[in-house]
């Protein structure tokens, strides 16, 4: 089961984030400013953001298989359409909100719900196993488009990516033991087993608390700092000089490394503590923007390398250590539509970012205005974790 979500999960946000790479040939082919691309992104990052709590809803109602079948064959539609895409409403419809709507059936919120009923005393380990998807997801499927793309052009590596999700569809609708994976673990949800603390948490009583605004504030500017640079990085990296293919590679790195951080995460946690580790993480992408800084004025191949591993180790730790904590303060049957509205935060902070990211761009034809937005964005994210007590000493 835990696989299962994995590989969805990497599938669904993987593909999804690889418009990074099809952002500077359709620039190029149409003529269209960064801002109107970048916006493309954050509208795939507001329907995700608006689709997530209900998700969260059929999740509960439908179970996974529902869910997760129509997510990857909204995506592999949507892939398949864009490789024809002649005008920019175009990209808005299919790039951004139909993109949006499978990546939320595809993601954490499904994801949560099932580890919720399999996972008890290594929960915080399970869902920081998912969320590392979205980084080998990015070194996984980054690279390789940017190689479909030099190749063949992005309207091909459209065209066989959607080809690829549509030709999934049916073994993951039919072939998996969907109803064994909704069951739950007997050690979870067996008839004998203790009800979870929590269990009559519903989504209205959850927002009346501090935990919950906390952790929405915490999510909302983590994305929107990290999002202001994200999507545009491997445009920064062309545009300081480095190749279309060392670029993007960096960027799969970054991923990678993500996805370690994100993996060991919850350990982390566990043996320095909560606010110690969220708040070295924060100050190591802090750091990682300042290389950008230097790497904007004076590009060297040994400012990308180290850029990489400071920004890439620090970049996935947040997600699962809040993920985590949504579930088990909120335990109970309800818990994947009260983790689907804190998601949502999250995707439109992304969104905010990575529009204001383009929008900085064209208003002062350079990304340092937008490193310092993110910087600014990345220090609110910080201060739930410090001044919001239960989640300032949750355990």
């Amino acid at each position: 089961m835990l696989a299962t979500c994995f590989a969805l999960n990497m599938l669904g946000r993987g593909l999804g984030d690889t418009y990074t790479v099809f952002l500077v040939p359709i620039e190029r082919d149409f003529g269209w400013s960064r801002a109107e691309l970048t916006s493309v992104y954050s509208l795939y990052l507001v329907v995700s953001a608006i689709a997530s709590p209900i998700v969260g809803m059929f999740f509960d109602r439908l179970g996974p298989r529902v869910v997760y079948g129509l997510g990857l064959a909204c995506m592999g539609t949507a892939f398949t359409l864009a490789g024809s895409m002649t005008r920019l409403w175009q990209f808005y419809l299919l790039a951004g909100a139909l993109v949006g709507v499978a990546v939320a059936l595809t993601g954490m919120v499904p994801a949560s719900g099932l580890l919720s009923r399999w996972y008890r005393a290594r929960l915080s380990t399970a869902i920081g196993v998912v969320f590392a998807a979205l980084g080998v997801g990015a070194i996984s499927f980054i690279p390789m488009t940017q190689a479909l793309v030099d190749r063949a052009g992005w309207r091909s590596a459209y065209h066989a990516l959607g080809a690829l999700l549509l030709a999934l569809v049916p073994v993951v609708v039919f072939a998996l033991p969907w109803r064994r994976f909704a069951g739950g673990h007997p050690a979870v949800h067996g008839p004998a087993a203790p009800k979870p603390a929590g269990e009559g948490w519903s989504l209205c009583r959850a927002m009346r608390t501090r935990i919950y605004w906390g952790m929405a504030q915490a999510f909302f500017c983590t994305a929107t700092g990290m999002f202001t640079v994200i999507v545009q990085l491997v445009a920064f990296f062309i545009d300081a000089g480095y190749s279309p293919l060392v670029a993007a590679t960096a960027y799969g790195f970054i991923g990678l490394l993500s996805a370690a951080s994100v993996t060991g995460s919850g350990l982390l946690a566990d043996r320095f503590g909560i606010r110690q580790v969220v708040s070295a993480s924060f100050a190591g992408s802090a750091a990682g923007i300042a290389i950008l800084f230097v790497i904007a004025g004076a590009p060297a191949t040994a400012l990308l390398v180290a850029f990489v591993p400071v920004f890439g180790l620090c970049l996935g730790v947040r997600g699962p250590i809040i993920s985590s904590i949504c579930a088990k303060e909120f335990a109970g049957p309800q818990v994947a539509t009260i983790y689907g509205t804190i998601f949502a935060t999250n995707a439109l902070g992304a969104a905010f970012g990575s529009l204001m990211g383009g929008v900085l761009h064209d208003a002062t034809g350079g990304y340092r205005t937008g490193f310092v937005f993110a910087i600014a964005f990345i220090a609110l994210a910080v201060m739930p974790f410090w001044s919001v007590k239960p989640l300032r000493e949750f355990r």
